[in-house]
């Protein structure tokens, strides 16, 4: 259940972020711009959701963590803090919360929080098999 839940945000993450990237583009039309790296994002979301989906695991709960939360670091970092084009990265400033940026920020939350909380509750489980007992020789 919460592997879906999971890979259900992330997809929600990737749906408006491949929605939104058209508009943001305008940022640096010739250059990275905001709309390919909000096209990134959605493919690294996109594909661990389907990770998760598929096979699930620790590793793919860890990816799902790292994208969930680097995300959502990502837009409340750039809402409330005006930081200036590094390098090819253009200045991605945006002091407003509006719905599709809220759901894609509650999206990214939860996942994150989801795939934290199965991480935590698989810490210390072996994942062979267990066969019931000890083998003899």
């Amino acid at each position: 259940m919460l592997r879906v839940a999971v890979a259900l945000c992330l997809v929600v993450d990737a749906a408006v972020h491949l929605h939104l990237a058209r508009g943001y583009q305008q940022s640096a039309p010739s250059g990275i711009g905001a709309g390919n790296l909000f096209r990134i994002q959605a493919v690294f979301a996109l594909g661990v959701a389907v990770w998760l989906a598929w096979r699930g695991g620790r590793a793919a709960f860890l990816a799902a963590f790292a994208v969930g939360v680097s995300a959502v670091a990502a837009v409340v970092l750039y809402r409330y803090v005006n930081v200036p084009a590094i390098g090819p990265l253009p200045a991605m400033y945006e002091p407003v919360w509006f719905a599709e940026k809220t759901l894609s920020a509650v999206a990214e939350g939860v996942a994150a929080a989801g795939a934290l909380l199965a991480l935590s509750l698989t810490t210390g489980r072996s994942s062979a098999p267990r066969h019931g007992g000890p083998t003899r020789n």
